[in-house]
């Protein structure tokens, strides 16, 4: 098998790759999608390069096919006029003149029987090769399109796996925060807060003990004050 039946095959066999099922059996299917995008690269790369060297050597038999097309004419021009002239001497009665015109429509014909052996030995590969090249430029704009669905695939599918990647690290998050559990960050938080309320909530118990202590005082002295104005006015009485 040639490289370039090699690369026929290759090209082939990736254009009608069900992407879809290697993705589903893959492990991981941004690996696959990366390798299969390095594959349709390089194939299309070598596919092309095939193709140009295809093409060269099909133009080149279709030029030497042209060749062998004309001169096969052109011999077979040269037979009938060497036929002619030997006919026109041999009815002149010029025997040696007609023979030699007669070998040499022979020669000619040989040649014309040569070029058109040629010709018909080279269009059954001619149209083989053009075969050849039409497969490969299908099988190219095939895995062309693939490729760009490919790439197109890779970013949407990178972006899902990052996404995912983070709504796993969120509810991780997430879901390491107990309310409930005094130990978490939260409940630690939660208990320090509690404890600075009850400290706040404890002074300000404590100024107004301290401000009732001191009304208390001036109850106190204002009941004295009342004693002894009761007790001036008792003695006025006597």
């Amino acid at each position: 098998m040639t490289k370039k039946q090699t690369i026929i095959g290759r090209v082939s066999q990736l254009a009608k790759a069900n992407i879809n099922s290697l993705l589903d059996r893959a492990e991981d299917p941004e690996k696959m999608l990366d390798q299969l995008v390095r594959d349709y690269t390089n194939s299309i790369a070598e596919a092309e390069e095939a193709v140009a060297q295809t093409i060269a050597h099909v133009r080149m038999a279709e030029g030497d096919l042209k060749s062998d097309q004309d001169a096969a004419r052109e011999w077979g021009n040269k037979a009938a006029a060497a036929a002619k002239k030997a006919g026109e001497l041999s009815a002149a009665g010029d025997t040696a003149g007609a023979d030699k015109f007669t070998n040499l429509a022979k020669v000619a014909l040989g040649r014309q029987i040569q070029h058109e052996d040629e010709a018909k030995t080279a269009e059954p590969a001619i149209t083989a090769q053009n075969a050849q090249v039409e497969q490969l430029k299908a099988g190219l704009v095939s895995m062309k399109t693939k490729l760009e669905d490919l790439k197109s695939r890779r970013s949407a599918l990178v972006a899902r796996a990052r996404s995912a990647e983070a709504q796993s690290r969120v509810q991780e998050a997430v879901g390491s925060i107990d309310v409930m559990d005094p130990t978490s960050d939260l409940g630690r938080f939660e208990q320090k807060i509690r404890e600075q309320e009850a400290l706040v909530q404890g002074r300000a118990e404590a100024q107004s003990a301290s401000l009732d202590d001191q009304f208390a005082e001036l109850e106190d002295h204002s009941q004295d004050a009342e004693i002894e104005a009761r007790l001036a006015a008792l003695k006025n009485q006597g």
